[in-house]
């Protein structure tokens, strides 16, 4: 598959400065919800929005594609390959971040050797926060990516956050849009006020969200 060209397709119609906008709001977010770590692992960079915008001291990033190069800030630790088996530290991040990455996946035995992956890479104590699409609330729309294979819904995903060891700390069936197609709007005080209303997720959002914890006492 051609991730390159697909994204391209993908995103044309969709401003880039919009995204930024968007991603800086919910990267400081993340950044919080996941107790301000110093070190963390994006699993799938994309654009890099996330992990440019992200204020942790040591970040890194992985992505398949290679265009990634031309979005990563300088100071970003860049890993290009397949996140299921490029070489990762062990027991290293204190958080690792997930976007819209487990319904790339081939299957539900791939999302659960994935996540026990990241469980490894994690510090005790460290955590994980993770976003994705919802089938239960956008399954109309869910097969109009072409990358998108495995169905998820916020049960499956609590499922396999337990599978892979992790306790859940927090978890919503609804936070974000399905994309940026539409959804959010673009002005910085409207995306921080949306951020901080959840009883406005339960009507707009069609992603879920997770944090979750390795064991601190687990290596």
């Amino acid at each position: 598959m051609n991730y390159d060209r697909i994204y391209q397709y993908r995103f044309q119609q969709v401003s880039h400065e919009k995204k930024k906008v968007i991603w800086s709001i919910i990267a400081h977010y993340f950044y919080g919800l996941l107790g301000k770590p110093k070190r963390i692992l994006d699993s799938a960079g994309g654009m890099c929005e996330f992990i440019n915008a992200v204020p942790s001291e040591e970040r890194w990033t992985v992505d398949i594609v290679d265009a990634i190069r031309k979005f990563a800030a300088p100071e970003v630790n860049l890993i290009i390959g397949d996140v299921l088996t490029v070489d990762l530290p062990k027991n290293y991040f204190d958080a690792v971040f997930i976007s819209n990455f487990l319904e790339h996946l081939r299957s539900q035995e791939e999302v659960a050797f994935f996540l026990e992956r990241m469980y490894g890479c994690l510090k005790p104590g460290g955590k994980i926060g993770i976003i994705g699409p919802n089938f239960k609330y956008c399954y109309r729309e869910y097969f109009d990516f072409a990358d998108h294979t495995v169905v998820l819904s916020e049960l499956g995903v609590a499922e396999h956050l337990y599978g892979a060891g992790f306790t859940i700390e927090k978890s919503y069936s609804r936070f974000l849009p399905l994309s940026f197609r539409g959804g959010l709007p673009i002005h910085p005080t409207l995306v921080k006020l949306y951020m901080h209303m959840p009883f406005v997720w339960k009507i707009l959002g069609k992603q879920f969200l997770f944090i979750a914890q390795k064991s601190p006492s687990k290596p």
